[in-house]
């Protein structure tokens, strides 16, 4: 069995052993710990309560996000013309997908363990995935903020040099990194053979931490540097949809995805959360991630439906399409009339 200080991770580990345990066969407690038990018993009560909360919240979300990234994934993967941003796009609806799944089976295992006593014994190796979804989805974003720096702050380089397929073939790369950081902390902390190393574990999840501040500060700069050129530059930059939309997208990932991240790879090794918050803080991360990953496609349609004309009836690929639109307003106005509402500014490269 895990150490301790690595509960809550495990807690599908013994979901239906815990939920039977409760019956009434359950023996008296002593007089003498009355009071503790009473307040134990109490504190647990709450606790309970603030999960079956969290988790019917996460899967109302998580239905509501999964239909969202299926469009996505959809109307890039099938309708549309797909350029450099457009594919990080999809990878990320791939990867918010795929975390909705799975976070949507574990929290229905929990639901009706809770109210119907029907256990459906998960796979815990499945948590693998959707570790592996997670890092996939913070890679793309760090990948896509790159990318986007690089266009803005060299951009005769970037339209002239930059090699055609690198976000597809980045993509794969990110996708194929983030399966076997994923395999390895799941090999090490029991969740492929249910075989627990505690040393290996602690290991693998501090590489993982570290990864994953580097992805978190690489968006961050990104996103600094391209604030500081559009505004205290010398030639102004406007500001485009699709900066707009990647901004929105990091802004979202940082306040509720994040946490997800810290609680699973940082704070269940250094910090003893029972004192600060005695319930399950996973609960309350995996809901917050899940809000991120079903804010992503509300973040584009959103931002691709700002300033039309009411009167302009305007579908799902088309608020899509303007979403991803990195030409100013008045000429992506222009390109629109023109019907290539999703091209990018042109830069003349001389050879």
């Amino acid at each position: 069995m895990p150490e301790e200080g690595t509960g809550s991770r495990y807690r599908w580990l013994n979901t239906s052993e815990t939920f039977s345990s409760m019956g009434p066969s359950t023996p008296s407690w002593s007089t003498d710990n009355t009071t503790m038990n009473g307040s134990y018993y109490t504190e647990n009560l709450l606790c309970d309560t603030v999960d079956k909360i969290f988790n019917i919240l996460t899967v109302i979300i998580a239905v509501v996000g999964l239909a969202g990234n299926a469009i996505v994934l959809w109307l890039l993967g099938f309708h549309m013309h797909r350029n450099a941003f457009s594919v990080y796009v999809l990878n990320l609806a791939g990867a918010d997908f795929l975390f909705l799944c799975f976070q949507t089976m574990y929290s229905l295992e929990y639901i009706l363990a809770w109210f119907h006593n029907i256990y459906l014994d998960i796979p815990i190796s499945l948590i693998n995935v959707l570790i592996f979804a997670y890092l996939a989805g913070m890679c793309i974003i760090a990948a896509i903020s790159v990318e986007r720096c690089l266009s803005i702050l060299w951009p005769i380089w970037y339209h002239c040099q930059h090699p055609r397929h690198t976000s597809s073939v980045l993509c794969a790369l990110l996708w194929a990194f983030s399966l076997l950081l994923s395999l390895l902390s799941g090999d090490g902390c029991g969740l492929l053979f249910r075989y627990y190393d505690h040393s290996s574990c602690r290991t693998y999840n501090f590489i993982t931490a570290a990864f994953m501040t580097v992805l978190s500060v690489v968006p961050c700069g990104c996103n600094l540097a391209l604030l500081v050129r559009i505004f205290c530059g010398s030639q102004r930059i406007p500001v485009t949809r699709l900066y707009v939309t990647i901004a929105l997208t990091v802004l979202v990932f940082l306040l509720f995805g994040l946490p997800f991240g810290i609680n699973w790879f940082i704070l269940e090794w250094t910090v003893d959360l029972k004192i600060i918050f005695p319930c399950n803080v996973y609960e309350m991360t995996a809901f917050l991630s899940c809000v991120n990953s079903c804010a992503n496609p509300i973040i584009y349609f959103l931002v691709g439906s700002i300033r039309h004309h009411r009167f302009q009836r305007q579908t799902l690929k088309m608020l899509l399409e303007r979403a991803m639109q990195d030409t100013p307003e008045e000429e992506g106005k222009k390109r629109a009339s023109s019907g290539n509402p999703g091209d990018q500014e042109t830069v003349s490269c001389s050879s």
